[in-house]
């Protein structure tokens, strides 16, 4: 158990709800997760003499929820186990994690969905690093197990090409196949690339001669036959 409790991945703030299965279930498995459950019985008052069966099992409780406890802790980054480990016992640290990382969680989804939806793209900057910055943001989506499907992304995206691309948006809205994000990427890129040669031979300026063609000079004073 030692072996298989090593290789579950260490919990640091993504995705609570997900590591909090993984982890009961080892706990299950340990035959410890009761102690979050159920209480541990009281101390026997002052004069009654307690039976070795409930000593025994008081003792199993301790033992046990100490077991609950160090595995939880063992099972977060180095970073939280600091912040956590002062709690007193299994179901208070349990508790603390679920109320503190579950809103976090539920918080988190929301800003993600907002920065994808608000998300603005601008003339002034690449819209291939711009395509990449919602990529990211998209990718967040999965590590939240928040599933949107790919072609909505894609179409989403689009939508959100900056003013100039206008006539490159509608073209790519009436493609009869649907496009996955890395044949938008691939569209992006090629259509950014177009654009960057066209503005070099714009700027470029009047009577510049190409590599390897004559000057006006030079063809004028070609000696005739």
């Amino acid at each position: 158990m030692t072996t298989k409790f090593a290789k579950l991945e260490k919990f640091e703030v993504v995705d609570f709800r997900r590591w909090k299965k993984k982890m009961h279930f080892m706990l299950t498995t340990l035959k410890a997760a009761y102690v979050m459950t159920t209480p541990r019985s009281t101390e026997p008052e002052e004069g009654v003499v307690e039976t070795a069966e409930e000593t025994r099992k008081r003792q199993k409780w301790v033992n046990d929820d100490y077991i609950c406890k160090v595995h939880i802790l063992n099972g977060m980054s180095d970073a939280l186990f600091d912040i956590h480990s002062e709690a007193l016992c299994a179901k208070e640290l349990w508790d603390t994690l679920e109320l503190k990382y579950i809103t976090e969680d539920a918080s988190s989804k929301k800003f993600l969905v907002s920065d994808f939806n608000n998300y603005k793209m601008e003339d002034s900057r690449f819209v291939t690093e711009q395509y990449n910055e919602l990529i990211g943001i998209y990718g967040q989506f999965k590590l939240h197990r928040m599933n949107m499907d790919e072609s909505i992304a894609v179409s989403t995206i689009i939508d959100k090409l900056p003013p100039s691309w206008k006539d490159f948006k509608h073209n790519l809205k009436h493609q009869k196949e649907e496009l996955s994000l890395v044949q938008l990427a691939s569209h992006i890129r090629i259509e950014e690339s177009l654009r960057a040669k066209e503005s070099d031979k714009s700027e470029k300026p009047k009577g510049k001669v190409e590599p390897g063609q004559p000057s006006v000079h030079m063809v004028e004073n070609k000696p005739r036959n």
